[in-house]
Protein backbone atom coordinates (compact mmCIF):
# COMPACT_ATOMS: atom_id res chain seq x y z
CA UNK A 1 0.00 0.00 0.00
CA UNK A 2 1.39 3.14 -0.94
CA UNK A 3 1.36 6.39 1.58
CA UNK A 4 -1.11 9.11 2.08
CA UNK A 5 0.78 11.40 0.32
CA UNK A 6 1.07 9.28 -2.63
CA UNK A 7 -2.54 8.46 -2.26
CA UNK A 8 -3.54 12.32 -2.54
CA UNK A 9 -1.59 12.91 -6.10
CA UNK A 10 -3.70 10.21 -7.45
CA UNK A 11 -7.31 11.34 -6.34
CA UNK A 12 -5.63 14.54 -7.76
CA UNK A 13 -4.69 13.24 -11.28
CA UNK A 14 -7.82 11.34 -11.95
CA UNK A 15 -9.99 14.58 -10.63
CA UNK A 16 -8.45 16.08 -13.03
CA UNK A 17 -8.59 13.92 -15.94
CA UNK A 18 -12.34 13.16 -15.12
CA UNK A 19 -12.99 17.14 -15.01
CA UNK A 20 -11.64 17.34 -18.49
CA UNK A 21 -13.41 14.27 -20.36
CA UNK A 22 -17.11 13.81 -20.83
CA UNK A 23 -18.23 9.91 -20.80
CA UNK A 24 -14.75 9.04 -22.57
CA UNK A 25 -11.76 8.64 -20.81
CA UNK A 26 -10.96 4.93 -21.46
CA UNK A 27 -7.40 5.27 -23.60
CA UNK A 28 -6.34 8.59 -20.41
CA UNK A 29 -7.02 6.22 -18.30
CA UNK A 30 -4.58 3.36 -19.62
CA UNK A 31 -2.00 6.19 -20.05
CA UNK A 32 -2.33 6.63 -16.59
CA UNK A 33 -1.65 2.67 -15.79
CA UNK A 34 -4.85 2.52 -13.84
CA UNK A 35 -6.81 -0.29 -16.43
CA UNK A 36 -3.93 -2.40 -14.82
CA UNK A 37 -3.88 -1.25 -11.48
CA UNK A 38 -5.00 -4.37 -9.82
CA UNK A 39 -2.88 -6.40 -12.51
CA UNK A 40 0.54 -8.20 -11.07
CA UNK A 41 3.71 -6.21 -12.35
CA UNK A 42 4.72 -9.43 -13.73
CA UNK A 43 1.79 -9.20 -16.25
CA UNK A 44 2.53 -5.28 -17.13
CA UNK A 45 0.29 -3.56 -13.95
CA UNK A 46 0.58 -2.09 -10.96
CA UNK A 47 0.45 -4.32 -8.49
CA UNK A 48 -1.95 -2.02 -6.43
CA UNK A 49 -4.45 -3.24 -3.84
CA UNK A 50 -7.86 -2.32 -2.46
CA UNK A 51 -7.01 0.94 -0.77
CA UNK A 52 -5.57 2.30 -4.11
CA UNK A 53 -8.73 0.60 -5.80
CA UNK A 54 -10.93 3.15 -3.69
CA UNK A 55 -9.34 6.14 -4.19
CA UNK A 56 -10.09 5.33 -7.84
CA UNK A 57 -13.33 4.21 -7.53
CA UNK A 58 -14.24 7.32 -5.45
CA UNK A 59 -13.20 9.64 -8.09
CA UNK A 60 -14.85 7.87 -10.92
CA UNK A 61 -17.88 7.86 -9.29
CA UNK A 62 -17.87 11.02 -8.44
CA UNK A 63 -18.05 11.44 -12.54
CA UNK A 64 -20.38 8.53 -12.94
CA UNK A 65 -17.69 7.03 -15.06
CA UNK A 66 -19.38 5.04 -17.93
CA UNK A 67 -16.69 2.91 -19.25
CA UNK A 68 -16.08 -0.37 -18.31
CA UNK A 69 -13.46 -0.09 -15.39
CA UNK A 70 -15.65 -2.18 -13.18
CA UNK A 71 -16.17 -5.07 -15.47
CA UNK A 72 -12.46 -5.30 -16.99
CA UNK A 73 -10.61 -3.81 -14.89
CA UNK A 74 -11.70 -4.89 -11.35
CA UNK A 75 -13.66 -7.96 -11.61
CA UNK A 76 -12.22 -9.65 -14.57
CA UNK A 77 -8.63 -9.06 -13.35
CA UNK A 78 -10.08 -10.07 -9.59
CA UNK A 79 -11.57 -13.21 -11.08
CA UNK A 80 -7.88 -14.65 -13.26
CA UNK A 81 -6.42 -13.79 -9.85
CA UNK A 82 -8.45 -16.12 -7.98
CA UNK A 83 -8.91 -18.79 -10.67
CA UNK A 84 -4.68 -18.91 -10.99
CA UNK A 85 -4.96 -19.87 -14.58
CA UNK A 86 -1.57 -19.20 -15.98
CA UNK A 87 -2.51 -19.56 -19.75
CA UNK A 88 -5.21 -17.17 -18.88
CA UNK A 89 -3.59 -14.76 -16.84
CA UNK A 90 -0.74 -14.41 -19.16
CA UNK A 91 -3.07 -13.81 -22.63
CA UNK A 92 -5.71 -11.42 -21.01
CA UNK A 93 -3.82 -9.74 -17.90
CA UNK A 94 -1.61 -7.68 -20.19
CA UNK A 95 -4.45 -6.97 -22.70
CA UNK A 96 -6.33 -5.26 -19.63
CA UNK A 97 -3.29 -3.30 -18.43
CA UNK A 98 -2.46 -2.10 -22.04
CA UNK A 99 -6.09 -0.81 -22.51
CA UNK A 100 -6.57 -3.49 -25.95
CA UNK A 101 -8.84 -5.67 -24.05
CA UNK A 102 -12.10 -5.55 -22.56
CA UNK A 103 -13.27 -8.32 -20.38
CA UNK A 104 -17.03 -9.26 -19.44
CA UNK A 105 -18.08 -11.71 -16.39
CA UNK A 106 -21.68 -13.43 -17.24
CA UNK A 107 -22.86 -15.21 -14.25
CA UNK A 108 -26.42 -13.78 -13.21
CA UNK A 109 -29.49 -15.65 -13.98
CA UNK A 110 -33.07 -15.17 -13.28
CA UNK A 111 -34.26 -11.92 -11.19
CA UNK A 112 -30.88 -12.21 -9.02
CA UNK A 113 -27.64 -10.10 -9.35
CA UNK A 114 -25.53 -12.82 -7.27
CA UNK A 115 -24.01 -16.33 -8.49
CA UNK A 116 -26.71 -19.28 -8.57
CA UNK A 117 -25.97 -22.11 -6.71
CA UNK A 118 -26.70 -24.59 -9.39
CA UNK A 119 -26.48 -22.47 -12.82
CA UNK A 120 -29.19 -22.99 -15.58
CA UNK A 121 -26.41 -22.61 -17.89
CA UNK A 122 -24.43 -25.80 -19.29
CA UNK A 123 -21.12 -26.58 -20.69
CA UNK A 124 -20.60 -30.33 -22.19
CA UNK A 125 -17.79 -31.55 -24.00
CA UNK A 126 -13.95 -32.39 -23.57
CA UNK A 127 -11.32 -29.91 -24.93
CA UNK A 128 -13.43 -26.92 -26.27
CA UNK A 129 -16.31 -27.16 -24.41
CA UNK A 130 -20.04 -25.86 -25.85
CA UNK A 131 -22.01 -23.59 -23.63
CA UNK A 132 -25.87 -23.05 -23.54
CA UNK A 133 -27.99 -21.23 -21.57
CA UNK A 134 -28.64 -17.30 -20.47
CA UNK A 135 -27.15 -15.10 -18.66
CA UNK A 136 -28.91 -11.73 -17.10
CA UNK A 137 -27.02 -8.26 -16.08
CA UNK A 138 -23.92 -8.62 -17.77
CA UNK A 139 -21.94 -5.62 -17.09
CA UNK A 140 -20.67 -4.27 -20.22
CA UNK A 141 -20.77 -7.45 -22.39
CA UNK A 142 -21.78 -5.34 -25.51
CA UNK A 143 -17.96 -3.94 -25.14
CA UNK A 144 -16.50 -6.81 -24.74
CA UNK A 145 -14.32 -8.84 -26.45
CA UNK A 146 -13.87 -11.80 -24.25
CA UNK A 147 -16.36 -12.81 -21.60
CA UNK A 148 -15.92 -15.16 -18.65
CA UNK A 149 -19.30 -17.09 -17.90
CA UNK A 150 -20.39 -19.17 -14.89
CA UNK A 151 -21.91 -22.71 -16.19
CA UNK A 152 -22.14 -26.28 -14.76
CA UNK A 153 -20.55 -29.14 -15.95
CA UNK A 154 -20.67 -32.75 -14.65
CA UNK A 155 -17.91 -31.33 -12.20
CA UNK A 156 -20.05 -28.72 -10.72
CA UNK A 157 -20.28 -25.26 -11.80
CA UNK A 158 -16.70 -23.64 -14.04
CA UNK A 159 -15.78 -20.37 -15.47
CA UNK A 160 -15.36 -20.53 -18.97
CA UNK A 161 -13.92 -18.22 -21.36
CA UNK A 162 -16.27 -17.60 -24.62
CA UNK A 163 -15.70 -15.00 -27.53
CA UNK A 164 -18.66 -12.78 -27.65
CA UNK A 165 -18.45 -12.30 -31.47
CA UNK A 166 -18.40 -15.81 -32.18
CA UNK A 167 -20.79 -18.46 -33.20
CA UNK A 168 -23.63 -19.57 -31.05
CA UNK A 169 -23.83 -16.07 -28.70
CA UNK A 170 -26.57 -13.21 -28.47
CA UNK A 171 -25.21 -10.32 -26.91
CA UNK A 172 -28.86 -8.11 -26.29
CA UNK A 173 -28.66 -4.54 -24.39
CA UNK A 174 -31.32 -4.55 -21.39
CA UNK A 175 -33.09 -1.24 -21.11
CA UNK A 176 -31.63 -0.34 -17.50
CA UNK A 177 -33.14 2.75 -14.91
CA UNK A 178 -29.09 3.74 -15.52
CA UNK A 179 -28.45 4.57 -18.69
CA UNK A 180 -24.54 5.15 -17.66
CA UNK A 181 -24.17 1.35 -16.96
CA UNK A 182 -24.70 -1.05 -19.37
CA UNK A 183 -26.28 -3.99 -18.54
CA UNK A 184 -27.33 -6.79 -21.04
CA UNK A 185 -28.47 -10.15 -21.15
CA UNK A 186 -26.30 -12.87 -23.47
CA UNK A 187 -27.81 -15.96 -24.77
CA UNK A 188 -25.44 -18.95 -25.81
CA UNK A 189 -26.63 -21.72 -27.86
CA UNK A 190 -23.22 -24.46 -28.15
CA UNK A 191 -21.60 -21.45 -28.16
CA UNK A 192 -17.25 -22.86 -28.44
CA UNK A 193 -15.73 -22.19 -24.77
CA UNK A 194 -12.17 -22.81 -23.03
CA UNK A 195 -12.69 -24.09 -19.30
CA UNK A 196 -10.72 -21.53 -16.96
CA UNK A 197 -8.87 -22.60 -13.69
CA UNK A 198 -10.15 -25.64 -11.49
CA UNK A 199 -13.32 -27.41 -12.89
CA UNK A 200 -16.25 -27.16 -10.23
CA UNK A 201 -14.63 -24.16 -8.67
CA UNK A 202 -16.59 -21.34 -10.42
CA UNK A 203 -18.97 -19.83 -7.70
CA UNK A 204 -16.26 -20.33 -4.66
CA UNK A 205 -13.88 -18.03 -6.97
CA UNK A 206 -16.97 -15.86 -8.57
CA UNK A 207 -17.98 -14.92 -4.87
CA UNK A 208 -14.14 -14.04 -3.72
CA UNK A 209 -14.05 -11.92 -6.93
CA UNK A 210 -16.94 -10.35 -6.33
CA UNK A 211 -16.09 -9.59 -2.24
CA UNK A 212 -13.45 -7.89 -3.81
CA UNK A 213 -14.52 -5.99 -6.66
CA UNK A 214 -17.07 -4.41 -4.09
CA UNK A 215 -14.51 -2.58 -2.66
CA UNK A 216 -14.61 -0.32 -5.95
CA UNK A 217 -18.30 -0.55 -5.97
CA UNK A 218 -18.64 1.06 -2.35
CA UNK A 219 -16.28 3.52 -3.74
CA UNK A 220 -17.75 4.42 -6.71
CA UNK A 221 -21.19 4.93 -4.62
CA UNK A 222 -18.81 7.09 -1.69
CA UNK A 223 -17.11 9.28 -4.36
CA UNK A 224 -21.27 10.03 -6.15
CA UNK A 225 -23.17 10.53 -2.89
CA UNK A 226 -20.61 12.90 -1.91
CA UNK A 227 -20.71 14.73 -5.60
CA UNK A 228 -24.41 14.71 -5.43
CA UNK A 229 -24.25 16.54 -1.68
CA UNK A 230 -22.22 18.99 -3.09
CA UNK A 231 -24.03 20.06 -5.35
CA UNK A 232 -27.21 20.52 -3.56
CA UNK A 233 -25.11 22.32 -1.35
CA UNK A 234 -24.12 24.68 -3.91
CA UNK A 235 -26.95 25.49 -5.57
CA UNK A 236 -28.83 25.82 -1.86
CA UNK A 237 -25.95 28.55 -1.54
CA UNK A 238 -26.93 30.24 -4.83
CA UNK A 239 -30.69 29.87 -5.83
CA UNK A 240 -32.48 32.94 -4.37
CA UNK A 241 -36.02 33.24 -3.45
CA UNK A 242 -38.08 35.73 -1.60
CA UNK A 243 -34.46 37.30 -1.59
CA UNK A 244 -32.87 35.18 0.46
CA UNK A 245 -30.42 32.00 -0.59
CA UNK A 246 -33.06 29.01 -0.28
CA UNK A 247 -30.22 27.21 2.30
CA UNK A 248 -31.07 29.86 4.78
CA UNK A 249 -34.20 28.16 5.14
CA UNK A 250 -34.06 25.56 8.22
CA UNK A 251 -35.82 23.45 5.96
CA UNK A 252 -33.50 23.04 3.31
CA UNK A 253 -30.95 23.15 5.95
CA UNK A 254 -32.07 20.05 7.38
CA UNK A 255 -32.28 18.24 3.97
CA UNK A 256 -28.51 19.06 3.72
CA UNK A 257 -27.41 18.49 6.89
CA UNK A 258 -28.91 14.83 6.11
CA UNK A 259 -27.30 14.59 3.05
CA UNK A 260 -23.80 15.43 4.49
CA UNK A 261 -24.13 12.51 7.11
CA UNK A 262 -25.16 10.05 5.03
CA UNK A 263 -22.36 10.94 2.12
CA UNK A 264 -19.49 11.34 4.77
CA UNK A 265 -20.71 7.86 6.39
CA UNK A 266 -20.51 6.30 3.12
CA UNK A 267 -17.32 7.64 2.68
CA UNK A 268 -15.91 6.11 5.70
CA UNK A 269 -17.51 3.03 5.39
CA UNK A 270 -15.98 2.65 2.08
CA UNK A 271 -12.83 3.30 2.97
CA UNK A 272 -13.06 1.27 6.26
CA UNK A 273 -13.35 -1.67 4.16
CA UNK A 274 -10.95 -0.98 1.49
CA UNK A 275 -8.36 -0.79 3.81
CA UNK A 276 -9.77 -4.02 6.23
CA UNK A 277 -9.52 -6.12 2.41
CA UNK A 278 -5.76 -4.79 2.28
CA UNK A 279 -5.35 -6.27 5.53
CA UNK A 280 -7.23 -9.11 5.46
CA UNK A 281 -8.85 -8.42 8.68
CA UNK A 282 -10.62 -10.91 10.86
CA UNK A 283 -14.72 -10.27 9.82
CA UNK A 284 -13.88 -7.97 7.56
CA UNK A 285 -16.76 -9.85 5.22
CA UNK A 286 -19.04 -8.89 7.76
CA UNK A 287 -17.92 -4.98 7.46
CA UNK A 288 -18.25 -5.46 3.71
CA UNK A 289 -21.48 -7.12 3.38
CA UNK A 290 -22.73 -4.11 5.88
CA UNK A 291 -21.20 -1.82 4.20
CA UNK A 292 -22.61 -2.75 0.85
CA UNK A 293 -26.26 -2.29 2.17
CA UNK A 294 -25.46 0.76 3.72
CA UNK A 295 -23.83 2.53 1.05
CA UNK A 296 -26.36 1.32 -1.44
CA UNK A 297 -28.99 3.12 0.80
CA UNK A 298 -27.01 6.51 1.97
CA UNK A 299 -26.42 7.06 -2.07
CA UNK A 300 -30.27 6.70 -3.16
CA UNK A 301 -30.98 8.74 -0.33
CA UNK A 302 -28.46 11.37 -1.00
CA UNK A 303 -29.15 11.29 -5.08
CA UNK A 304 -32.87 11.76 -4.15
CA UNK A 305 -32.35 14.28 -1.75
CA UNK A 306 -30.12 16.22 -3.99
CA UNK A 307 -33.43 16.33 -6.74
CA UNK A 308 -35.88 17.62 -3.66
CA UNK A 309 -33.45 20.71 -3.63
CA UNK A 310 -33.07 21.88 -6.61
CA UNK A 311 -36.65 21.69 -7.21
CA UNK A 312 -38.15 22.08 -10.62
CA UNK A 313 -35.09 21.82 -12.34
CA UNK A 314 -33.66 18.78 -10.39
CA UNK A 315 -36.12 17.07 -12.42
CA UNK A 316 -35.39 18.10 -15.56
CA UNK A 317 -33.51 16.00 -18.26
CA UNK A 318 -30.77 18.62 -18.83
CA UNK A 319 -29.72 18.49 -15.30
CA UNK A 320 -27.07 16.16 -13.93
CA UNK A 321 -29.23 15.41 -10.54
CA UNK A 322 -30.96 12.13 -12.30
CA UNK A 323 -28.21 10.90 -13.49
CA UNK A 324 -27.23 10.49 -9.88
CA UNK A 325 -29.78 8.99 -8.71
CA UNK A 326 -29.98 6.67 -11.87
CA UNK A 327 -26.80 5.88 -10.68
CA UNK A 328 -27.78 4.81 -7.36
CA UNK A 329 -30.79 2.85 -8.31
CA UNK A 330 -29.23 0.59 -10.42
CA UNK A 331 -25.66 -0.03 -8.18
CA UNK A 332 -27.86 -1.03 -5.28
CA UNK A 333 -29.18 -3.79 -7.23
CA UNK A 334 -25.60 -4.77 -9.14
CA UNK A 335 -24.07 -7.23 -6.53
CA UNK A 336 -26.47 -8.11 -4.76
CA UNK A 337 -29.89 -6.14 -3.31
CA UNK A 338 -29.29 -4.02 0.67
CA UNK A 339 -31.46 -6.50 2.06
CA UNK A 340 -29.57 -9.95 0.57
CA UNK A 341 -26.09 -8.08 2.03
CA UNK A 342 -28.33 -7.29 5.69
CA UNK A 343 -29.14 -11.31 5.40
CA UNK A 344 -25.52 -12.00 4.55
CA UNK A 345 -24.01 -9.26 7.73
CA UNK A 346 -26.40 -11.25 10.16
CA UNK A 347 -24.38 -14.85 8.73
CA UNK A 348 -21.17 -13.46 8.66
CA UNK A 349 -21.73 -12.65 12.62
CA UNK A 350 -23.49 -15.90 13.50
CA UNK A 351 -26.52 -14.22 14.25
Amino acid sequence: MVGSEELRALRGAIAELMAKTDDGGWDELGAMGLLGLLVPEQYGGAGAGPVELGVVAEELGRALFAGPYLSTAVLAVNLLAVLDDPTQSETVLPAIAAGRSRVAVAFAEGASTRPPAAPVTSARGDGTALVTGEKRFVLDADSADLLYVLATTDTGPGVFAVDPAGPGVTVEPSTTVDQSRRLCAVRFADAPATAVGTPGSGVEALTVALDHSAVALLGEQAGAARRAMEMARDYAKTRYQFGRAIGSFQAVKHMCADMLLEAESAVSAARHVAAAAADGSPGWLADLALAQAYCSDAFVFVGATNIQVHGGIGFTWEHPAHRYLRRARGDAQLFGSPSWHRERYLREIGA
